[in-house]
């Protein structure tokens, strides 16, 4: 129990993230034992586990989960499926938030939910499938501001599906045009019905190529 070991291996055998340890360091609850001559922490495993016995994360692992559109609540089932199955595996306590939503709808529910948790320091980790989840433009800031909250972000996968991106990106632009050409044309406006229509079909017409290449 004398070893000495990193800030990373510490949380790894604690079961709490890096970013808690170097909170409760902050708060006068643990300290280092030692420091590298490159000024990295080293702590004592007796020390550690001595110095956070009765410190409680009160903080929760949040796992958000987000479609486009009603025609998509499948797979807004199978998202919450798998990071329920990510987050039991790793031992979290956790709480799902989904959203029925645009990416680029910033006034969604869940959304609101997430952000009000994260500034009211309740969330110590933040699980998402894709970072596309969050936002389709803007998820940076919600980065940024988990980074100043001290909250780990981690992302299922990091790669791109390709189709699936494509079908809620145009979906996306589709929204936007319904949105602007009801404020120039007026909503029940036959030339906003027939722009409407015909953005409609473009994008069903984009997805079933793509379904099909």
């Amino acid at each position: 129990m004398k070893r000495l070991v990193s800030i990373g291996e510490a949380s790894r055998i604690l079961g709490v993230s890096i970013s808690t340890l170097r909170r409760w360091e902050k708060e006068g609850k643990i300290k280092p034992d030692t420091r590298t001559r490159g000024g990295q922490r080293r702590y004592k495993l007796s020390s550690i586990l001595t110095q956070v016995e009765g410190n409680t994360d009160s903080r929760i692992t949040i796992a958000y989960a987000r479609v486009s559109s009603y025609d998509q609540k499948e797979d807004l089932e199978r998202q919450k499926k798998v990071l329920e199955m990510y987050c039991a595996t790793k031992g979290w306590d956790f709480e799902i938030i989904s959203d029925l939503g645009s990416g680029i709808n910033y006034n969604k529910k869940g959304l609101k939910k997430l952000i009000n948790l994260i500034l009211n320091d309740k969330v110590n980790r933040l699980v998402i499938t894709h970072k596309d989840m969050l936002l389709r433009f803007g998820a940076e800031l919600i980065f940024a501001l988990c980074e100043a909250k001290e909250v780990e972000v981690v992302i299922i996968n990091k790669g791109e599906n390709v189709s699936s991106f494509e079908e809620e990106l145009a979906k996306d632009v589709l929204e936007i045009i319904t949105v602007f050409s009801a404020r120039l044309y007026g909503k029940r406006s036959n030339k906003n019905k027939k722009l409407i229509e015909d953005m409609q079909k473009a994008v069903n017409n984009a997805i079933s190529s793509q379904d099909k290449a």
